[in-house]
C-alpha cells in the first residue's frame, strides 16, 4: 500500500501530468500524417528525456505512442492512408464505412475499442508482470543467454516475409553491436582504427537513421506537396458506438487479450497484433463475408488488439530487460541512461517506480478517448499541413537528437549512414525489426554467454544443466528448427513453381 501510495505521489504532480499531456499531443500529431510512424514519434522524443527524471521519461513516450497508434487510424478512415502500420490491417474496412455515411461510428469504434484494449493490455501487465519477475529472479547467465537468443529467433519468426531476410537483418544488428570493446575481454574490434568507435555504436543514432531517416528519405517523392481538403465527421462523434461496441464485446475482449500476449513476443508489436486479432476475428464470425465491405465487427477486435500490444510488450522488457518491440527497445535504452537496469530486481528495488509506469499507461489510455476525438474533429487542418515544412523540421530534430547522444558530429554521419541503410533494406523488403533487436540483444547474449563460459572453466553442459536453462534452450533450438524449416519449404515451393512457368507454353 506504501508503494502504491507513493507511486500516485509521483504520477500525481504537475510535472509529470503536463508531460504525458504534451507528449499525446505530439503523438497525435505524428500518428495522424501517413508516413511518420509511432516508432518515429518515440525516437523523436529520446533526447528531450535526457533532461527528465526517469518517470516523466517513460511517460512521455508511453503517452506519445498510444496516441500515435490511435491517430493513425484518421487518415486510414479519411484518406485510406493508414498513419502508421498498425493501423493498416482496418483501414479499407473503416473507409468503406465512411463511404456508407458511417465516418463517425467508424472513427469513435476506433478511439473507444483502442482505449479499452489498452485498459486490459495495462490489467494484464499489472498482474502478471510482478509474478514473472518473482520465477525470473532465480534465472542466472545461462537463463538470461538463452531467454535473449530466444527472443532474437521470435524476432525472425514473425518478422514476416522471408525467413532469410529476417535472419540477414539480424546478422548486420548483430555486427554492427560488435563494433567497440569487447566488454569482457576488453579487446578492440572492428573500429577500423576511429576512437569515435572504441566505446561502440551508441542506441540512440541507430534508432533515428533506421526509423525516422529511413522514413523521411522514403518520404522524398512526395515532399512538397500539398494534401487536399479532408472531409471530417459532422455531429456526435460517439452516436452508436456504444451499442456496437457492446455487440462485439467478446472481440473487444478477445483482441484485447490476444494484443497484449502477441505484443509480448520479442519483435512483434502492435502491427503483427492487429494482423491476428483481425484474421483471427474473422475466422471465428458469424458473417465472415462482410469483412472487407466495411463491416464494424474486424474494426473491434484489431483496434482492441493494437494498443493492448503496446503494454504486453512491457512484460519482457521490464522483466527480463529484453526489448518487446522498437518502442520497448527505446525505453530501455532510456532507462539505462538514467542508471535504472530493467530486469526482475526492478520490481524490488524500483517498486514505486513500477507501479507508477502502471498508472501512467492507465492514464495514457484513458486520455485517448478525449484527446482522440478531439484530433478527429481537428484532422482536416492537421492533414492538410504541406510535407515539404513538416519534413525539413523532422529532420533538424532527427540531427540535434543524434548529436545529444555524445555531443559529437560522429554520431550524426552514423545516423544518415543508417538512414540510408535503412532505405536499401526497406525498399528490398528485408525487416528493420530484427536489426534493432540484435543490436540491443547482441550484447546481452554475447555478455551472458562469457559469463556462463567462466563460471563453468569452458563445460558447455553447463549451459542446459539446469532445469529452466534446458526448458529455454529447447525452445530456442525448436524455434531455429521452425526458421530453417520454413525457409527450405519456401525454397522448394519457389523452385517448383518456377519449373511449372518454365513448362507452361
Amino acid at each position: 500500500m506504501n508503494e502504491l501510495m507513493q507511486a500516485a505521489s509521483m504520477v500525481f504532480n504537475g510535472e509529470v501530468i503536463l508531460v504525458i499531456f504534451a507528449a499525446s499531443l505530439f503523438g497525435l500529431f505524428m500518428g495522424a500524417i501517413p508516413g511518420l510512424t509511432a516508432t518515429m514519434a518515440t525516437a523523436l522524443l529520446v533526447p528531450v528525456t535526457f533532461f527528465m527524471e526517469p518517470l516523466p521519461a517513460i511517460a512521455a513516450i508511453v503517452s506519445a505512442t498510444a496516441m500515435a497508434i490511435v491517430a493513425g487510424d484518421i487518415p486510414g478512415a479519411l484518406l485510406r492512408m493508414p498513419g502508421t502500420p498498425a493501423s493498416a490491417v482496418y483501414a479499407d474496412e473503416a473507409y468503406l464505412m465512411g463511404k456508407k455515411g458511417k465516418l463517425g461510428l467508424a472513427l469513435g469504434i476506433n478511439v473507444t475499442c483502442s482505449m479499452l484494449g489498452g485498459v486490459i493490455g495495462v490489467a494484464v501487465l499489472a498482474l502478471f508482470a510482478p509474478r514473472i519477475a518473482e520465477f525470473a529472479l532465480q534465472f542466472t547467465s545461462d537463463e538470461y543467454f538463452w531467454l535473449a537468443l530466444l527472443g532474437l529467433s521470435c524476432a525472425i519468426l514473425v518478422a514476416g516475409g522471408d525467413p532469410l531476410k529476417g535472419a540477414i537483418s539480424m546478422l548486420i544488428g548483430l555486427s554492427l553491436a560488435l563494433v567497440g570493446m569487447d566488454s569482457v575481454s576488453g579487446q578492440v574490434r572492428f573500429t577500423m582504427g576511429s576512437y569515435d568507435l572504441l566505446a561502440g555504436i551508441s542506441l540512440l543514432p541507430v534508432l533515428i537513421g533506421l526509423f525516422a531517416i529511413t522514413e523521411l528519405l522514403r518520404s522524398l517523392p512526395t515532399a512538397g506537396q500539398q494534401a487536399s481538403k479532408v472531409e471530417t465527421p459532422k455531429g456526435k462523434m460517439l452516436d452508436g458506438v456504444a451499442g456496437t461496441v457492446w455487440r462485439y464485446k467478446g472481440g473487444v475482449a478477445r483482441g484485447g487479450i490476444l494484443g497484449t500476449l502477441i505484443g509480448a513476443l520479442p519483435g512483434a508489436g502492435a502491427d503483427i497484433a492487429s494482423w491476428i486479432s483481425y484474421a483471427i476475428s474473422r475466422k471465428l464470425s458469424r458473417h465472415p463475408e462482410k469483412y472487407g465491405t466495411g463491416h464494424p465487427e474486424g474494426l473491434v477486435s484489431a483496434s482492441a488488439a493494437n494498443n493492448a500490444a503496446l503494454s504486453g510488450a512491457y512484460i519482457p522488457a521490464l522483466v527480463f530487460g529484453i526489448p518487446g518491440d522498437t518502442v520497448t527497445a527505446i525505453i530501455i535504452g532510456v532507462l539505462i541512461t538514467k542508471g535504472i537496469t530493467p530486469g526482475p530486481d526492478i520490481f524490488t528495488e524500483q517498486g514505486a517506480l513500477v507501479n507508477a509506469i502502471f498508472m501512467v499507461f492507465v492514464l495514457a489510455n484513458l486520455l485517448l478517448l478525449p484527446l482522440g476525438l478531439m484530433a478527429i474533429k481537428g484532422a482536416g487542418r492537421l492533414l492538410a499541413v504541406p510535407t515539404g515544412i513538416l519534413y525539413p523540421l523532422i529532420l533538424m530534430f532527427c540531427i540535434v537528437g543524434a548529436f545529444s547522444a555524445n555531443n559529437t558530429m560522429f554520431d550524426v554521419w552514423v545516423m544518415l549512414g543508417l538512414g540510408l541503410v535503412g532505405v536499401f533494406l526497406m525498399e528490398n523488403d528485408f525487416p528493420l525489426g530484427p536489426l534493432i533487436l540484435a543490436f540491443i540483444l547482441g550484447p546481452i547474449i554475447e555478455s551472458n554467454f562469457m559469463r556462463s563460459i567462466l563460471k563453468s572453466d569452458g563445460d558447455l553442459i553447463a549451459f542446459v544443466d539446469r532445469p529452466i536453462a534446458m526448458v529455454l534452450a529447447i525452445l530456442a533450438i525448436l524455434t531455429w528448427t521452425l526458421i530453417i524449416a520454413s525457409g527450405i519449404w519456401r525454397g522448394r515451393k519457389g523452385g517448383g513453381e518456377t519449373k511449372a512457368q518454365v513448362k507452361a507454353p
